[in-house]
C-alpha cells in the first residue's frame, strides 16, 4: 500500500510516495500552458497514473497540500493564479482519481509549517515560503494556528506596503504582491529595461549587478516586514523561509534576516530567520503528514 502526498502548486504538481517495503520517490510536471480547469485535470490524472504504475501498489491513504481557498466541503471558491478552478470540487476530482484511498487535504503554507515543525524540532515556528505565490503557517505548541476548523494562516496577504504592488486578492501591498517571485522577476526586469529570467537574476545577484541587487533587497525587505509583524504577535523560536524561488537563489534568506534585524525595536528582537529545513519541499512532505494522518483536513 502506498501513503501519497501531492503539492498543488501555482506552476507544477510535485508527488512524494511512499510505498510499503520500497525507497520513496518523488516526481513533478509542470501545469498545462491553456490554464483551462480541463486541461489541468486531465495532466493530474495522467501523472497519478503513471506514479501508480511505477509503484504497482494501491494508495491507502492521499494527502494533499492546496494554494486555492476551499470551503468546508472541498470545493475552490478562489485562486487567483489558475481562476479556471473557481467552483471545482476538489472531493471529487481526488475521488475519481484514487477511489479507494483515503483523502485528507490542507493549506499548503498550513501543512508546510507543520512539516518545518517536525523536521525542526521546533514546537513554535512561522513558515514563510516563496515561490510563485507566497504561502505561510503558524505552529504553536505543535499544532497549526488557526486550525483547521477555522481556516487557514494567510501569510502572504499580509499587508507591508499600503502603496504598494497591485496583489492579485485586489488589494494593494500584499507581501505576495511585493515578494513573491514573479514579483521579484517584474521588479528586476523594469530596473533592468528587458525581460529577466530566473537564471538571469541569480546570476545578477551573485555578481552584484544594481538592478537584481535592487529587486532583490525590496522582496526581501517586504518579507522581514511581515515575519517581525508577526513575530511580535505570537514570538516564535524561530522563522523559517523556503519555497522554491527562495531555495534556489543563494543570499535570499540572509538578506531577509538582516533586513528584519533592521526593524528590530530595544529589547524585542527579532525571532531568528533561516532556510526550511526541507528547502523547497515543505508543503510536500507537510501533505505526506496528512496522509499519515499527523495534521487533519
Amino acid at each position: 500500500m502506498i501513503l501519497l502526498g501531492i503539492d498543488i502548486g501555482g506552476t507544477k504538481v510535485a508527488f512524494r510516495a511512499e510505498p510499503d517495503g520500497a525507497d520513496a520517490h518523488e516526481s513533478s510536471f509542470i501545469w498545462p500552458e491553456s490554464g483551462r480547469v480541463a486541461d489541468d485535470i486531465a495532466a493530474l490524472h495522467r501523472h497519478a497514473e503513471e506514479v501508480l504504475a511505477r509503484t504497482g501498489q494501491s494508495v491507502a491513504a492521499v494527502g494533499v497540500a492546496v494554494p486555492a481557498t476551499l470551503d468546508a466541503d472541498g470545493r475552490v471558491t478562489s485562486w487567483p493564479t489558475r481562476p479556471s478552478w473557481r467552483g471545482l470540487d476538489l472531493v471529487i476530482v481526488l475521488g475519481e482519481l484514487f477511489p479507494r484511498a483515503e483523502l485528507r487535504w490542507g493549506d499548503d503554507g498550513d501543512l508546510a509549517a507543520v512539516a518545518e515543525s517536525h523536521a525542526s524540532g521546533l514546537a513554535d515556528l512561522v513558515y514563510l515560503g516563496v515561490g510563485t505565490g507566497i504561502g505561510g503557517g503558524i505552529v504553536l505548541g505543535g499544532r497549526s494556528v488557526p486550525g483547521p476548523r477555522r481556516g487557514s494562516c494567510e501569510l502572504g496577504h499580509l499587508i507591508v506596503d499600503r502603496q504598494g504592488e497591485r496583489c492579485d486578492c485586489g488589494r494593494r501591498g500584499c507581501v505576495q504582491a511585493e515578494a513573491s517571485g514573479p514579483a521579484t522577476l517584474r521588479r528586476a526586469s523594469a530596473a533592468r529595461g528587458t525581460r529577466v529570467s530566473f537564471a538571469e537574476l541569480r546570476h545578477g545577484y551573485a555578481e552584484g549587478a544594481g538592478w537584481a541587487v535592487a529587486a532583490v533587497e525590496h522582496s526581501c525587505a517586504a518579507l522581514a516586514a511581515a515575519l517581525v509583524g508577526v513575530g511580535e504577535l505570537v514570538r516564535p523560536d524561530a522563522a523559517v523561509i523556503g519555497g522554491g524561488f527562495a531555495a534556489g537563489l543563494p543570499g535570499f534568506v540572509e538578506e531577509t534576516a538582516r533586513q528584519a534585524a533592521r526593524l528590530s525595536r530595544p529589547g524585542h528582537p527579532p525571532p531568528p530567520i533561516g532556510p526550511a529545513v526541507l528547502g523547497g519541499r515543505s508543503s510536500l512532505y507537510g501533505a505526506v503528514l496528512t496522509a499519515k494522518g499527523g495534521t487533519p483536513a
